[in-house]
């Protein structure tokens, strides 16, 4: 039998990224000598990297270098060359639904049932609206059981190379860390893409840590705002703002703990399997249930009952979550660091 050549389109968030990991993962583990291609955007893609598990990463960058009608034929072009015979998209994209189509991908798969994807006569699997509600990489796995992968082993992984953890440790030395104790990572960004503590409140937590604890402070990049708040802390730990997603990664390998909200970095350290502390809302589309950390020591934080239906804001991408302590996070922050 003809090996497969499967294609899977994954240009999205950092989150969504790492929980395609686990399908990547299955679909090789299957079919062992398919060839696996990834379609990713040139900020997220750089996570899958080392992948032991895919052949080739394709960047689409639709705003850039792939933009216009000669950048999307020339993208069309590439994948024809290749000739893959089932293609797999996670997210509903008329682009890639397209591009598939006309590169001549024979069984196209994808979710939901959009009108491009009846036009172009894509075969498609339903979320059937959250009921039950699963996590988001078991959702993604419905692709990989489409074709007949047999696999519920859902848990990210990402891979790092030994130059570049050598040198995430050589800027942690140059810091004054001591890596023979623990490093909390706090990430207060989130870009106001999910409910999140203030800023402020993440300076009181950090100021309610004892004094002579490590800290690892991701602000995101470029993040002039955050900067200022956190700025103080720079002289004892590392206040980070670097736009290299790889050196993130390999950062993140030498937290004892992060602490954040729902955020790409926390599907990072988990996928490194570093614990995470992380605070969420229990609404539907923010759920943990959905966006859960997963394959390592997981501590969910919500707040209390009632607060979603009585003193919320009512929009999930402002709601501060103030009623979740600063006293509730350090204590789960010591439950961690003190096994």
């Amino acid at each position: 039998m003809k090996p497969r050549r499967i294609l899977i389109i994954r240009p999205d968030r950092i989150g969504d990224v790492v929980l395609t990991t686990p399908l990547i993962r299955a679909i090789k583990e299957f079919f062992p000598d398919s060839f696996i291609g990834v379609m990713v955007n040139s900020v997220s893609g750089v996570l899958l990297q080392q992948n032991p598990h895919i052949d080739i990463l394709i960047t689409d960058d639709p705003d850039g270098k792939d933009s216009g009608r000669s950048g999307f034929w020339n993208q069309v072009n590439n994948i024809r060359k290749l000739d893959f015979d089932t293609g797999l998209m996670p997210l509903p994209r008329e682009r890639h639904a397209w591009m598939m189509f006309l590169s001549g991908i024979k069984k196209r798969i994808g979710v939901g049932g959009k009108l491009y994807q009846i036009i172009t006569g894509m075969k498609t699997v339903s979320r059937n609206k959250y009921v039950p509600l699963r996590h988001e990489a078991d959702y993604v796995m419905d692709l990989g059981r489409k074709i007949g992968v047999i696999n519920d082993d859902i848990r990210p992984e990402l891979f790092i190379t030994s130059q570049e953890r050598e040198q995430a440790k050589q800027i942690l030395i140059k810091t004054g860390f001591d890596l023979s104790k623990p490093i909390i990572g706090i990430n207060p960004s989130s870009n106001r893409s999910v409910p999140n503590w203030t800023p402020d409140r993440y300076v009181a937590l950090i100021n309610a840590l004892p004094s002579d604890h490590q800290l690892f402070i991701n602000i995101g990049i470029r993040s002039e705002e955050l900067e200022k708040h956190f700025v103080q802390f720079k002289d004892k730990n590392l206040v980070y703002s670097g736009d290299n997603l790889r050196e993130l990664i390999a950062l993140c390998s030498f937290c004892s703990v992060l602490v954040s909200s729902s955020t790409g970095t926390q599907h990072i350290a988990a996928a490194l399997k570093v614990p995470t502390v992380t605070m969420f809302c229990p609404l539907t589309a923010c759920s943990p249930t959905l966006w859960g950390s997963l394959g390592n020591r997981a501590i969910t934080i919500l707040p209390p009952e009632g607060y979603c239906q009585s003193r919320c804001p009512g929009d999930p991408k402002i709601c501060p979550l103030d009623e979740i302590t600063i006293e509730r996070v350090v204590a789960q922050i010591k439950n961690v660091i003190t096994m």
